[in-house]
């Protein structure tokens, strides 16, 4: 059992075998080298990297180091072992007392000690394999001889009579240990097919989990709603259950999935489990004579439902945006209804130009921030950005709920977001998203990120020209919406505020304009500068 044990301890994770040139990743988990290095070229494409283990992400490709100790543990692991009682085959011509067996021989039907072994005829005819207890079943059951070839066409192993003069006659055959290597082959690609799909399923469950968490929180929005109806009652009730039962109808969909995501998740453990004790047999005949392999390498099922089910529950706007779900009910009846629908203004969002970078230009109302091919001449401030090409408005927020929105359609490099007044101005974390006083959506050519602390959050592309900022500072939230038809939510950023918040942009090439803001009857804005 310990030696079972350690060859468990001694497996990579991604090839399921005993470590070969083994390295080691900054989060401490040990792969193949060649191994590890096929995972990283296969992420290259998606901007950052992770641990196929405990999904530790690196911003670059990280560096493998050698595992001298483990490459060292390895080595003698796998040099001969005296011990063989695990195998249960003792020799046949020991008769005074039980000495197991190193080798059977399929000629004489006998098991062989390292002792008689070296004595033990060495002419063709007499075929060594692994100590056995069944030495009858890998013979033909026709002509009583040895089980050398495979028949590729019947999928089956046969002696050379069947091969000559048998049923198998002038099919296609293979010795046994090159179709032996070949199906090993084939059902290592499948496991690694397999291993593949298993964490794509374990991403959609967690990414799933958490929209799920996200909708329930939702739910929150219900007291507003209630208070909202409770002078127009009659007239509005229906409108109410259909918004309550839409988020509880999400949640719900959701949870369906992520059941259904698990099953499969288990099924595929399984299918794995099997293919790894396949993968680990020594014996050629067990291995080919596998019945279900067939069902064992067809993984493809259901997949492309899956994934559009998936993408279908994440970006149906998640229930999320239940202001907008009543504004359009109400935008029917509210000539209708004698009632006091307080809407103020937008707010006037302005850039304040002490805080633009040397090459940051602002136009003359204060809404436009345009990339400058030469450095402007701009009195040195304490506020102004040194290194990255930012600015930040002139307002604050405080307290209260806000939006503003940017048009973003004249660059394709650009950050919109958020920041405290202490931001970094010089040369240390000052770039937006990429320290814990901002929070950012981040365009870089036709990808698109949130970013918070230097933690980066891929989104779907074919963000259109126009973006919304929605902030509620009690609450603790910043949000980020798609201006498209109809809104799509793309993220929301949860924490405790500790200072007040200014809008922020970054741009690299072209402009960006502010579009406009808007705060409800309980904000405040104050200006600064």
């Amino acid at each position: 059992m310990a030696s079972t044990d350690l060859r468990a301890e001694l497996k990579c994770s991604v090839c399921l075998n005993i470590y070969t040139d083994p390295v080691t990743l900054r989060c401490g988990h040990n792969f193949c080298w060649d191994c590890i290095d096929r995972v990283l070229d296969t992420q290259e494409g998606s901007g950052d990297y992770f641990c196929p283990v405990c999904r530790e992400r690196f911003r670059s490709r990280p560096s493998l180091h050698r595992n001298i100790t483990l490459h060292n543990i390895v080595v003698h692991f796998l040099s001969p072992q005296p011990d063989q009682e695990e195998s249960g085959v003792f020799c046949t011509h020991c008769v005074d007392y039980p000495v197991p067996a190193v080798r059977s021989c399929l000629h004489c039907e006998v098991s062989l000690c390292d002792k008689h072994l070296r004595v033990h005829k060495k002419s063709p005819e007499h075929v060594l394999c692994d100590p056995t207890l069944s030495i009858e079943s890998r013979k033909c059951s026709v002509h009583k001889k040895i089980l050398e070839y495979y028949c590729t066409e019947d999928e089956t192993c046969i002696c050379v009579s069947c091969s000559l003069a048998g049923e198998h006659r002038g099919h296609q055959v293979e010795m046994m240990d090159e179709a032996f290597k070949k199906k090993k082959e084939k059902l290592r690609n499948v496991l690694q097919n397999l291993l593949t799909k298993r964490e794509e399923t374990e991403e959609r469950v967690q990414s799933l989990q958490e929209h799920r968490r996200k909708v329930e929180e939702a739910a929150g929005d219900t007291e507003r709603v209630t208070v909202l109806f409770r002078d127009l009652r009659r007239r509005l009730e229906d409108l109410e259950k259909r918004v309550l039962r839409e988020i509880s109808g999400r949640a719900e969909r959701i949870s369906i999935s992520i059941r259904d995501l698990e099953i499969k998740k288990e099924e595929l453990s399984r299918k794995m489990r099997h293919i790894e004790e396949l993968c680990n047999m020594t014996d050629p005949l067990t291995v080919l004579q596998e019945s279900d392999t067939g069902d064992l390498c067809d993984t493809e099922d259901g997949d492309n439902e899956d994934r559009e089910r998936h993408e279908e529950l994440l970006h149906d706007g998640g229930g999320l945006d239940v202001a907008g779900v009543l504004h359009t009910g109400l935008s029917d009846i509210i000539t209708e209804v004698n009632v006091y629908f307080y809407r103020q203004e937008p707010a006037d969002i302005l850039l304040d130009g002490n805080t633009a970078q040397f090459y940051q230009q602002i136009s003359d109302d204060r809404k436009t921030v345009s990339w400058s091919d030469r450095k402007l001449k701009c009195p040195e401030t304490p506020e102004r950005f040194q290194i990255y090409p930012q600015v930040l408005s002139s307002q604050s927020f405080s307290s209260g709920r806000h939006y503003w929105e940017v048009d973003v359609g004249g660059s394709n490099d650009w950050i919109v977001g958020m920041c405290y007044p202490s931001i970094e101005r010089g040369l240390g974390e000052s770039w937006i998203g990429d320290n814990k006083k901002s929070w950012g959506l981040d365009r870089t050519g036709n990808r698109y990120h949130v970013t918070h602390d230097k933690k980066m959050i891929p989104l779907p592309p074919n963000v259109s020209s126009r973006v919304r900022i929605y902030l509620d500072y009690e609450v603790g939230r910043i949000s980020f919406y798609d201006l498209c038809d109809p809104i799509r939510h793309l993220h929301t950023f949860t924490t405790t505020f500790t200072e007040p918040l200014h809008a922020g942009i970054c741009v690299v090439g072209g402009y960006i304009k502010i579009c406009g803001g808007r705060c409800d009857i309980t904000g405040t804005v104050g200006r600064i500068g």
